[in-house]
C-alpha cells in the first residue's frame, strides 16, 4: 500500500518497493561482478602451487593455483608473451602476475596470466633461511632492540647505488613531501660480487662521519639502506651476514627498503624499520614533517586535497574508459571465445568417451545375457573345442613320436660310422701286445722278441718283433 501524503504536494510513495525492485539476469549479474573485480582488483601479483595443469591444442594453458586454504583458476593464452612458461608444472610454487576477471560462461573468477616467476626453494633460499635462523638465535631480530625513528628528521644518510632506480624514487618522494631534508649519499654497489662489503662499509662510514661531527644539530637522524626490486640472486648482497652485522652495530637508526612489497631480506629483519619499497621508505621518513605541514597549512592542504580528489575522479573516469575499451577489445573477446571453445571441446570429448563406455558396457551385458539363455550353443562350442583339442593332441603325439624315431635313427647311424669296424673296413688295422692286449701306438715302445697281435677287418695276424 502507498505511503500516506503529508501535504497537498506530497503525493506519498506512488510505487511501492515491491513494484520497483530491480531484477538482474544471471548474465547481467555476472557482467556486473566482472566489471567490479576488474576495476577494484585489476592487475595483481599472486603466489601459490600449480595443480591441474593442462594444455589445449589451441596453445592456451589452463591450471589452478592453490595454497593450503584456497584455489584460483588461471589461464595463460597462447598469444601472451609471458616468459618462463617452463616453470608451469604440477606441484611447482610460482609467482604470477595477471588480471583478475570473470569467465562469464561459467560464472567463475580467474586470473589471466601475463608473467610467471619461479618461487621454489633454491640454494640461495636455503642459505637465506640458515642465516636468518642463526641471526635470530643471536638476538639481531629482537623487537626490544628496535629504535623509533625521529618524527622530524633534518639530515639522513642514504646507502644505495647512485645510478639505480631506488635513489630516484627516494629523491622524488622527498622533494614532494619534505624538500628541506638534507641527504648524505654513501654510494655503493647493490648487486654483484663485493656489493655486500661495500654496503657494510658505507653504513660504517656514515656512523664514523656522524661521530666526527662537532655540532649535534648537524648529526644524522637515521640511515636509509635501499635498492629496487629483483630476483633472490639480485638481492643477495642484502642477505649477507656482513650487512646484517653492520646494521646491528650502527649507532644510528636504520631503515631498510629493499625490493618490492613481497621481497624480504636479512637487512629488513635486522633494521629498526622495514619499508616495502624505496618510495614507501621515503614516505615513512617524511611522514612527521608531511603531516605537520598539512596541519599547519590547512588551506593549501585542503586545496591539494580537492585537487587530488578531482584527479582521483578523473583517473577513475579514465580507468573506467580504459576498462570499457579493454573489455570491448576484439582480442579480449576473441580470447574469451577461444576459452569457451576449449571448454566446449573438452566437454564434447568427455561426452564422447562416456557414450562409448556406456555402449560398450551395454553390448557386453547383452552378449552375456545371450550366452546365458543359449546353453545348447555353449555345449556345442565346448564339444567342438574338445574334438579339436583331442585331434591336436593326437597329431602332436604322432609328430613327437616321429621326431624321436628320426633322432634315434640318426644317432644310430652316427655311432655306426664312428665304430672301429668302419675304420678297419677302410684298410686300417689295430696292433696290440699279445700278452696284455694293450693297443700299441708308438714303435719306440716295442721290444725285440715281443709277440704282437694285429686285428684286421676279417681275422687276426700274430707276429713277433725281430727289429
Amino acid at each position: 500500500m502507498s505511503k500516506a501524503a503529508k501535504s497537498q504536494w506530497d503525493f506519498g510513495e506512488l510505487f511501492p518497493t515491491e513494484a520497483t525492485r530491480k531484477v538482474l539476469s544471471v548474465s547481467e549479474l555476472t557482467a556486473q561482478v566482472k566489471r567490479l573485480l576488474e576495476k577494484q582488483v585489476g592487475q595483481i601479483w599472486v603466489t601459490g602451487e600449480v595443480t591441474n595443469l593442462r594444455g589445449q591444442s589451441s596453445g592456451h594453458v589452463y591450471f589452478t593455483l592453490k595454497d593450503v586454504a584456497s584455489q584460483l583458476s588461471c589461464v595463460l593464452f597462447r598469444g601472451e608473451a609471458a616468459g618462463q612458461r617452463e616453470f608451469l608444472k604440477d606441484g611447482q610454487k610460482v609467482l604470477l602476475q595477471g588480471d583478475v576477471t570473470v569467465y562469464e560462461a561459467r560464472g567463475q573468477y580467474q586470473l589471466i596470466v601475463h608473467a610467471v616467476e619461479l618461487q621454489g626453494v633454491g640454494a640461495l633460499q636455503i642459505a637465506f633461511e640458515k642465516l636468518k635462523q642463526k641471526l635470530a638465535a643471536e638476538g639481531l631480530f629482537a623487537p626490544e632492540r628496535k629504535r623509533p625513528l625521529p618524527n622530524y628528521p633534518q639530515r639522513i644518510g642514504l646507502v644505495t647505488s647512485p645510478t639505480g632506480a631506488a635513489i630516484r624514487d627516494v629523491f622524488h618522494v622527498v622533494q614532494r613531501r619534505h624538500p628541506g631534508l638534507e641527504i648524505i649519499l654513501a654510494s655503493c654497489r647493490v648487486q654483484g660480487e663485493g656489493a655486500a662489503a661495500e654496503i657494510a662499509e658505507a653504513i660504517r662510514s656514515l656512523n664514523e662521519f656522524n661521530s666526527a661531527l662537532r655540532t649535534p644539530h648537524s648529526a644524522l637522524d637515521l640511515i636509509l639502506v635501499t635498492r629496487g626490486g629483483g630476483s633472490l640472486e639480485d638481492l643477495r648482497a642484502f642477505n649477507e651476514e656482513a650487512v646484517a652485522r653492520a646494521i646491528f652495530e650502527s649507532a644510528i637508526p636504520v631503515v631498510s627498503a629493499v625490493g618490492h612489497e613481497i621481497d624480504f631480506t636479512i637487512s629488513d629483519f635486522v633494521a629498526d624499520v622495514r619499508a616495502a619499497t624505496p618510495s614507501a621508505a621515503a614516505e615513512i621518513i617524511t611522514e612527521g614533517v608531511f603531516a605537520s605541514r598539512e596541519f599547519v597549512a590547512a588551506a593549501p592542504s585542503a586545496m591539494r586535497q580537492r585537487a587530488r580528489q578531482r584527479l582521483a575522479r578523473s583517473r577513475e573516469d579514465f580507468e573506467n574508459v580504459v576498462g570499457r575499451l579493454a573489455r570491448a577489445h576484439p582480442r579480449r573477446r576473441l580470447n574469451e571465445s577461444l576459452q569457451r571453445l576449449d571448454d566446449l571441446r573438452s566437454g564434447l570429448v568427455r561426452c564422447a568417451k562416456s557414450g562409448t563406455r556406456e555402449r560398450a558396457a551395454a553390448w557386453q551385458n547383452l552378449a552375456g545375457r545371450l550366452a546365458r539363455v543359449r546353453p545348447s550353443q555353449m555345449l556345442k562350442q565346448r564339444r567342438e573345442l574338445f574334438h579339436v583339442g583331442r585331434r591336436r593332441l593326437r597329431e602332436l603325439g604322432a609328430a613327437r613320436l616321429r621326431d624321436l624315431k628320426n633322432r634315434f635313427t640318426a644317432g644310430e647311424s652316427r655311432l655306426r660310422l664312428l665304430g672301429p669296424e668302419q675304420v678297419l673296413a677302410r684298410g686300417y688295422s689295430i696292433t696290440m701286445d699279445e700278452a696284455t692286449g694293450k693297443v700299441l701306438r708308438d714303435a719306440a715302445k716295442v721290444k725285440a722278441g715281443q709277440r704282437l697281435k694285429t686285428r684286421l677287418k676279417s681275422g687276426e695276424v700274430r707276429s713277433r718283433v725281430e727289429n
